[in-house]
């Protein structure tokens, strides 16, 4: 019996140094009610990474693909200022449901080369458009390039605000705690005037954190700020935006007013397909994230042409 024990652990040591599975005694895989076929290789979800072309810089992303064979549609997930927020859990909850999800980092941020600027991440958001819309791209990441929504929160929801103001082709945009910049600006600058806003706005940038934002300085993102205030402002795209389907998910950050003001203006202007929801939470939703995701997946399900994407939601983690 030693003798036989001695065995059975010199089996199990060479096992593991050689990287093997020992297949347990008195298993039987053959009828193992345990075992799950694996899905087709080309229909299983999966993550790719690409560097998305912009500007002559190289954009480092990824892809969540949605399991199938599609096409699927997708979402673009904008991050904010500088991002440390990357809401990627949202990303992984967006699959489950049938949804490619496409994230990326702008110019100058996290890795990506170039200089960060609010203009940057404009232009960069309409780059990650024009990629997903490519056929082999598309083919690839079995999407749909005529679905696609983009998704920001914070400053990203900015960039969503931008981006679909400049892509008639996107029916429908979410935002999450979004940062009216160009409204706050012009706000700013009518109380406090030019010098001062750019002092203020530029120690608010600051005090976000930009270690991880290259080619840029706070003063110099504030001046942006200012330059462009009139035409950035969520109130100036009312009228493009006003036939889009459009989520607005608030918090107790101090951002909601503008949102809310944002979505008045865009069902005044005639808009019948705005969505609100407030929680009680932090600007990162930290104690919020389940009812976050619930709520951006209820209305994705409900956009037009979702039916059959709706009857593959899967509840979000936990209970």
């Amino acid at each position: 019996m030693h003798r036989a024990a001695t065995t059975i652990a010199f089996s199990l040591v060479l096992a593991s140094v050689l990287g093997l599975a020992p297949t347990p005694l008195h298993a039987h895989p053959a009828t193992d009610n345990h075992i799950v076929a694996a899905p087709k290789g080309g229909d299983r979800a999966e993550m790719q990474t690409m560097q998305i072309p912009s500007h002559g810089a190289l954009m480092n992303a990824l892809v969540y693909v949605a399991a199938g064979a599609g096409p699927h549609p997708a979402v673009i997930l904008l991050h904010g200022f500088p991002g440390n927020e990357r809401n990627l859990d949202l990303a992984q909850d967006m699959r489950r449901a049938g949804w490619d999800v496409l994230y990326f980092n702008y110019r100058g941020s996290w890795g990506t080369p170039g200089d960060f600027s609010f203009s940057h991440g404009i232009e960069d958001t309409t780059a990650a458009l024009a990629y997903l819309r490519q056929p082999g791209v598309a083919g690839k990441l079995r999407l749909d390039p005529g679905r696609i929504v983009l998704i920001g929160h914070s400053m990203g929801g900015f960039m969503a605000v931008e981006g679909a103001a400049r892509d008639p082709a996107i029916k429908a945009f979410a935002t999450i705690s979004a940062a009216d910049l160009g409204g706050r600006m012009q706000s700013l600058r009518a109380t406090r005037g030019e010098r001062e806003a750019i002092a203020r706005a530029g120690a608010g940038l600051a005090g976000e954190g930009m270690a991880p934002l290259a080619g840029c300085t706070p003063e110099g993102l504030a001046r942006e700020l200012l330059q462009h205030a009139a035409d950035w402002s969520f109130q100036a795209s009312v009228g493009t935006l006003k036939n889009r389907s459009v989520l607005v998910v608030t918090s107790d950050d101090g951002l909601a007013a503008e949102n809310d003001a944002f979505a008045a203006a865009l069902r005044k202007a005639g808009d019948t397909r705005v969505s609100t929801t407030h929680l009680p939470t932090d600007h990162a939703y930290s104690d919020q994230r389940l009812e976050l995701s619930k709520t951006v997946l209820a209305w994705l399900a409900a956009l037009p042409n979702q039916a059959h994407a709706a009857e593959s939601v899967a509840p979000p983690r936990g209970p």
